[in-house]
């Protein structure tokens, strides 16, 4: 498949600091592969999508947001019912004087430096803020000071903030580590974090035992046993039901993973925690 070229100059008006666009992608084909000399973000407001970026191929669901950087060849697909994206396409008058303002996106979004762009997760009250915003940017003018107002909030949202994460992190790695703390994730274990990442499980393992010290079951059976002892202290719920709860049937692997952590039983811990509370009356 021949790869189509865009210029800058071929979709943003003289003068205008971005374009934005909305659109529902086609489900029986996807569109046709192409590179461009600028940057873009856009993200999947409804439905699902398949994205073809840099010989790889990503399934995209509702939330997903991406940073499309110039030299990047991609291509997406609507999967299932009907998919709508939103397009962001900024000049560089916008980009490159905020990357000099600010020295910690280097290496992170636009400027990331990993083989797949970076990729982001906004759950449904974030994508509804991120539409609002949409919207404003969508109706207003076309200049640096309207794109940074746009641009500035988002990013400070998406800096990391996971605690234990090395320096020099990509930001799919940072994303992953806060999704893995949703039980939805954590549940299926190292493979929930894996899927959460959008990436290889080998490239995932070498990547979080870089930055995180761990391999990705050493990290999610930690946060596992943190959701563990919460819900021992803080319910009634037996033994087994929080094992269930953390994605682990296995009342013996429980048991060994839960001491080796907190250094007590899980029984011993909640004896000795409960008896700090005070029943209200």
């Amino acid at each position: 498949m021949s790869i189509i070229q865009i210029l800058s100059e071929d979709i943003l008006a003289p003068g205008d600091a971005l374009h934005f666009s909305r659109s529902i992608l086609p489900r029986t084909r996807q569109t046709r592969l192409h590179g461009h000399d600028f940057h873009e973000v856009f993200w999947i407001q409804h439905g699902r999508a398949r994205h073809k970026i840099n010989g790889e191929v990503q399934e995209l669901d509702e939330g997903d947001l991406i940073f499309i950087r110039p030299g990047d060849v991609h291509g997406l697909q609507g999967r299932g019912e009907e998919t709508h994206m939103v397009n962001l396409i900024l000049a560089d008058t916008v980009l490159t004087p905020l990357r000099h303002r600010h020295d910690s996106l280097n290496g992170r979004f636009f400027w990331s430096e990993d083989t797949l762009p970076a990729r982001h997760r906004r759950d449904s009250r974030q994508l509804a803020d991120l539409s609002r915003n949409a919207l404003m940017l969508e109706t207003g003018a076309r200049t640096p000071l309207e794109a940074e107002a746009f641009l500035l909030p988002l990013l400070g949202d998406l800096m990391p903030a996971a605690s234990g994460v090395s320096e020099g992190a990509p930001d799919w790695l940072i994303d992953a580590c806060a999704a893995a703390r949703d039980p939805k994730v954590f549940r299926d274990g190292a493979a929930g974090f894996v899927r959460a990442s959008g990436r290889a499980h080998a490239h995932v393992s070498r990547t979080a035992r870089r930055h995180l010290g761990q391999s990705p079951s050493e990290y999610i059976n930690r946060i596992r046993m943190e959701h563990a002892a919460r819900r021992l202290v803080g319910t009634e719920d037996s033994l087994a039901e929080i094992a269930e709860e953390c994605g682990l049937p296995n009342l013996s692997h429980f048991h060994r993973l839960f001491r080796a952590q907190h250094g007590l039983t899980p029984h011993a811990y909640r004896r000795q925690r409960q008896r700090h509370l005070v029943t209200p009356v």
